[in-house]
């Protein structure tokens, strides 16, 4: 037996894996801030990840799939409904809409009975709390996972769960800092490391420096830096993203929270540009927002230190998003760096 790869034909291969024809799914990584790789899960590994996503949330369910199957974050939505033995619905396809959402909710409650799930990015999140349409649908789930990029504050009293993992964990495995049961979380060096039954066996170009063992314990090294405060895991963004402006270290996402609670209107991803004086600096790439760079800096001073304040504003009509509408902060960062 072989792999099925998840992006010829998601459905199919997530079949094939569970009805035991495939040894588990290849899985292609975005590459949207770095090296695209083929990551190789097995089939425990997928029906480990299910059992404990489920436990967490009290129980197996029906499942609204709003990202793209082929990706980890939409297959494991179909992995979970197809070895709970509950219903799926897809939205159909065409551009993220508030209204198209609340039509597959509708169906979804329609045809099925129990717990409604659904699984997110934070940009889809924000798209269906900006309408009041969007905001009754989502009020129909008991849970809504929202991973692939840090939650900038995007709530609104739901039950939303911030999830935490990748494609080498069969996607989230930290739910709200919590590690689901099985998984293990650590720091080395600030570097996060994650281990238990959900990791993948590796990539398939053979290059699994990534996974170490140690006492008899595999770990993956992820690439985010992190710390762990009262037993639950922070992650404060991706190590080669940090941005050195004059000796300090910036965490971007650090600086996104904040321009969230302080500029609710603006929809900005914060990137580091080459200063010649500084090594690098702090730039906003904005959309919904026309202020000036010293505006902002006034409203964040008392939320953030100095060296963290944006010294720039590029402004955009949109972000640039990339697979299944996470931004894509490679985009960001050229777009920034065209700048006069």
């Amino acid at each position: 037996m072989q792999y099925a790869r998840l992006e010829s034909n998601p459905l199919e291969a997530v079949a094939s894996v569970l009805g035991g024809r495939a040894l588990g799914l290849a899985v292609d990584t975005s590459g949207s801030t770095g090296r695209p790789r083929t990551v190789l899960l097995g089939a425990d590994a997928i029906r480990a990840s299910a059992a404990a996503t489920h436990a967490r949330l009290g129980g197996a369910g029906s499942w609204l799939l709003a990202l793209p199957a082929e990706r980890i974050g939409g297959a494991m939505v179909v992995a979970r409904a197809a070895i709970a033995d509950t219903r799926v619905n897809h939205l159909p396809q065409g551009p993220f809409t508030a209204e198209a959402f609340a039509r597959a909710t509708d169906a979804l409650a329609h045809d099925s009975g129990g717990p409604q799930y659904v699984s997110l990015v934070p940009t889809q999140l924000g798209r269906l709390l900006a309408t009041h349409a969007g905001r009754d649908a989502l009020s129909a789930f008991r849970a809504i996972l929202v991973g692939g990029a840090p939650l900038r504050g995007e709530r609104d009293a739901l039950p939303v769960i911030e999830t935490y993992g990748s494609t080498e964990t069969c996607g989230g495995c930290v739910y709200d800092g919590v590690a689901l049961d099985g998984v293990e979380f650590g720091l080395d060096h600030e570097r996060v490391r994650v281990s238990g039954p959900t990791l993948a066996a590796g990539y398939e170009d053979g290059d699994n420096t990534a996974f170490t063992t140690i006492a008899g314990v595999r770990w993956v090294t992820m690439p985010d830096v992190g710390r762990i405060e009262g037993g639950r895991l922070v992650v404060a963004g991706r190590a080669d993203e940090v941005i050195v402006t004059g000796g300090y270290k910036v965490h971007p996402e650090a600086v996104e929270r904040a321009l969230a609670t302080t500029v609710p209107t603006l929809d900005g991803v914060v990137v580091g540009v080459p200063d010649s004086e500084w090594g690098e600096r702090v730039v906003v790439v904005a959309a919904g927002y026309r202020g000036s760079a010293e505006a902002l800096r006034a409203l964040l001073r008392d939320r953030l230190p100095a060296h963290a304040l944006p010294r720039d504003v590029v402004y955009v009509d949109a972000l640039p998003l990339g697979v299944g509408g996470k931004i894509d902060r490679t985009a960001a960062r050229s777009l920034a760096r065209r700048q006069p």
